[in-house]
């Protein structure tokens, strides 16, 4: 079957045929779409906040990751590394595997990785998580004048007011605060990322990028 360069919706449809796959549904349908897109790499990611983040690095950095064979796979979870590891890494699609994980779940991934024949290497290691990373890049002052340029800073006042908040070191309440409403860490993970300098990603994000 000849290859073609994936539209957004078709790298959208990848994505779900994945996450149907991974609940329980057929494997035929991610199978078709990865091999007419030619895929060979899946960022496996925990959710979607990381994702908004890789894609707007993606654009700062002028990359189609899709039209490059990869495909950006939010999990929904940590704890769903194995099961997308089985149906995406050897046992299934035999595709590359990389992405980012937290350094509290690193054995958890290790473990689910070698259970599925796929090398742990190419796996980046955030510190808390991504967010923490981005936010400790930026320094707390930058990062709230993006809350502040995006309307929230009136919430995040609110919210270091709160008893069970005050007292805790700055970069702690903007990472909590960032996932105190529904998709604030969506929203957010995008406006960090733009914030910065393209070459200027944290460490565990950037080495990620050098393996793509």
């Amino acid at each position: 079957m000849a290859q073609t360069r994936p539209s957004p919706a078709e790298t959208v449809a990848l994505r779900d045929a994945v996450a149907d796959w991974a609940s329980g549904g057929p494997g035929g349908p991610a199978r078709e779409l990865a091999v007419e897109h030619g895929v060979r790499t899946a960022v496996l990611l925990e959710g979607l906040s990381d994702l908004a983040a890789v894609e707007a690095l993606a654009a700062r950095r002028g990359r189609d990751l899709a039209a490059e064979g990869v495909c950006v796979v939010p999990m929904g979870g940590a704890m769903s590394v194995g099961r997308y590891a089985g149906l995406l890494g050897p046992p299934g699609l035999g595709l590359r595997l990389t992405g980012l994980c937290d350094e509290r779940e690193r054995g958890y991934y290790e473990r689910a990785l070698t259970r599925a024949g796929a090398p742990s290497d190419p796996f980046f290691v955030c510190v808390a998580d991504l967010e923490d990373e981005l936010i400790r890049a930026l320094g707390p002052a930058r990062v709230e004048d993006i809350i502040r340029a995006a309307g929230d800073l009136r919430a995040w006042t609110t919210f270091q007011s709160q008893p069970a908040h005050r007292g805790r070191p700055r970069e702690q309440q903007l990472r909590r605060f960032l996932g105190t409403k529904k998709g604030r860490k969506i929203r957010y993970g995008r406006l960090l990322v733009d914030a910065l300098h393209p070459d200027q990603a944290p460490s565990p994000l950037n080495d990620l990028f050098t393996t793509l």
